[in-house]
């Protein structure tokens, strides 16, 4: 029998390989990656579309226990598409936060050492260029050394331009660098949340559904009792104290009404901006404990609040609106600072009185009253809009939130429990807000 060449069996062996385990011949590029994944969410949209569109056909039906299965399942179908498009969103983006907060590190870490490097050289440059020619030339042995330094002294001035330029550049990249990644991180971040929120959504609509499916099997009638469960629990919740502190506490019911208009006025999330208010009535048992009538001198308005600043403002507020000013309620100091920010929003005087005009063409009322719930929103809405409030995604409301609270070292870590608390508090607002408006 004649034999085969050794090569021709380890050709056929390897195509049986191939055939067992096969490999793309070309790997998806980038932009045909994009074209695949933009193609999804168009379908995606599409189908959350039409979800819409049945769940708005099925609202106008005579309530029934079908009827609201129907509308339940609907639900349930556009919370899972929705959670589908977030996860395209997440793909394209490139997936791994944790991946990009590392980049950025190693940036920030990349420039520092530029900058040491540069700072080390100009050091250099300072001990060869702070000494005269005489000086150099009589503690030289000879003149040769002389030159031999001042050789090294162009050397190290040239290396210190160079740095420079280095330093300036790198710079410019890290930063243009950081811009994109903090914007893809914070991107990846609103869509993660946007899960979450959703998979909770699904969880509570699949309750929901349970209960009328067993009420189902036992007969329609027992429909009445699932809906008188239900007005009882809107009820309770429309009903339910509103804390405001430095002004009179209101329902629930009053304040989303107030957080509403406010929030389709400046461009805010309802939620978002009730969420701001609860955080800022339980931060301290001490506000709104100032000024009031029975309080001793010492907590009276021009005790607590800063004379050059905040009295004038405070006084010129008052006689506006046609009241006096000792005995209306303000905080007092805290954390060894001044004290006299006004009402459910907390505004120095200072402060309101240069948002007072703003506050005027959201709500109409003229001069603008800071113990006023809705003036108090308005406020607070404005300010959180212009801290970046209006793009209504996780990362961007977190971050204003830090900011009214912290303002310029709203970064600082010891600051992020107030963020996410808030952002906390805003997701129970989003369910409870979904009871009162359930269909």
């Amino acid at each position: 029998m004649e034999r085969q060449p050794v090569f021709i069996w380890l050709g056929v062996f390897g195509f049986c390989l191939f055939l067992l385990n096969p490999q793309p011949l070309m790997a998806e590029t980038t932009a045909e990656k994009e074209v695949r994944l933009q193609a999804q969410l168009q379908q995606v949209e599409a189908e959350i579309a039409g979800q819409k569109s049945l769940l708005q056909s099925k609202q106008k039906e005579t309530a029934s226990i079908k009827r609201d299965v129907d509308i339940l399942t609907y639900k349930i179908t556009t919370a899972q598409l929705n959670i589908k498009a977030k996860q395209i969103e997440i793909e394209r983006l490139g997936g791994d936060i944790k991946q990009k907060v590392k980049t950025i590190g190693v940036l920030d870490d990349k420039l520092e050492t530029k900058k040491r490097s540069l700072a080390e050289l100009l050091r250099q440059t300072r001990e060869l260029d702070d000494n005269t020619f005489s000086e150099v030339i009589l503690a030289k042995e000879s003149v040769t050394n002389f030159f031999v330094d001042l050789e090294r002294f162009r050397f190290v001035e040239q290396s210190t331009q160079t740095a420079l330029g280095d330093v300036r550049e790198t710079k410019t990249d890290t930063e243009n660098k950081k811009v994109q990644l903090e914007d893809r991180r914070d991107a990846e971040l609103n869509a993660q949340k946007a899960i979450e929120a959703e998979k909770a959504n699904i969880e509570e609509l699949n309750k929901q559904k349970t209960v009328l499916l067993n009420a189902s099997k036992a007969k329609e009638n027992s429909y009445k009792a699932v809906i008188a469960a239900k007005e009882k629990e809107r009820a309770a919740i429309n009903n339910a104290l509103f804390t405001l502190r430095g002004a009179k506490n209101i329902t629930f019911g009053q304040a989303l009404e107030h957080a509403n208009y406010v929030g389709a006025k400046v461009g805010i999330r309802p939620s978002f901006l009730l969420a701001i208010i609860t955080q800022e009535s339980n931060l301290g048992e001490n506000i709104g404990t100032c000024n009031r009538p029975q309080d001793p001198a010492s907590k009276s308005y021009t005790a607590v609040m800063k004379p050059e600043r905040d009295i004038g403002p405070f006084e010129k507020i008052c006689k506006a609106l046609g009241i006096e000013p000792v005995g209306q309620p303000v905080s007092c100091p805290y954390r060894g600072g001044y004290g006299g920010a006004m009402g459910p929003a907390q505004f120095i005087p200072s402060t309101w009185m240069g948002m007072a005009s703003a506050v005027t063409a959201v709500t109409g009322s003229n001069p603008p009253n800071p113990w006023n719930p809705r003036d108090a929103f308005a406020a607070s809405g404005l300010y959180l809009r212009d801290l970046g409030a209006d793009a209504k995604t996780y990362a961007a409301e977190r971050k204003a939130a830090l900011k009214y609270y912290a303002g310029g070292n709203w970064s600082l870590a010891k600051n992020a429990f107030y963020g996410n608390e808030v952002m906390a508090i805003a997701a129970k607002y989003d369910k409870q807000i979904a009871i009162l408006q359930n269909d």
